[in-house]
């Protein structure tokens, strides 16, 4: 964040990847960088809304998104036009790059939810990963990747969770 209130935003692109392919990329203001977490804010980015069934991503929602250079996973705290939170969306992805103004991340198909009221805790595309490739192309990854997973389900059991972000 800049020193001084009167200097513009910064602006980074997050890339995320997939599978050594770009899946998307967009604009997002640079919140802070502390040496090792990168925190960003951003619009909903998809083309489209998307209904997970437990929860919606649509225009106006908005994505406080902290990624770390150290963890294998990252936290997106998701709020509707209004600033009301939906929730938590955390991807399971490589430690961070940030180079200039490019923010790289690889995600690595495992995801979880946590609700905003922390009662829906939820493992998602466990069935992805396992057929990605992964754990016989990488087996080092594959066991970090797991291991962040369940350090995410964990957290978000916990009242540690919000702690995380702060």
């Amino acid at each position: 964040m800049p020193a001084n209130s009167a200097e513009p935003a910064r602006t980074v692109e997050v890339v995320l990847v997939k599978g050594g392919r770009t899946k998307i990329r967009y604009p997002a203001e640079l919140l802070g960088d502390d040496g090792v977490r990168i925190s960003v804010r951003a619009p909903w980015a998809g083309d489209a809304a998307r209904d997970f069934g437990f929860v919606r991503f649509e225009s106006g929602d908005v994505f406080t998104e902290h990624y770390w250079r150290d963890r294998w996973y990252s936290v997106k705290e998701v709020r509707d036009a209004r600033g009301v939170l939906k929730g938590w969306y955390c991807d399971v992805t490589r430690p961070a790059e940030l180079s200039g103004t490019r923010l790289v991340v690889e995600d690595l198909d495992l995801d979880l939810w946590r609700s905003a009221d922390g009662t829906d805790v939820r493992r998602l595309d466990e069935d992805e990963f396992a057929l990605s490739g992964l754990p016989a192309r990488d087996p080092a990854a594959a066991a970090a990747a797991v291991a962040a997973l369940d350090e995410l389900e964990a957290l978000a059991h916990d009242d540690a969770f919000e702690a995380l972000l702060g």
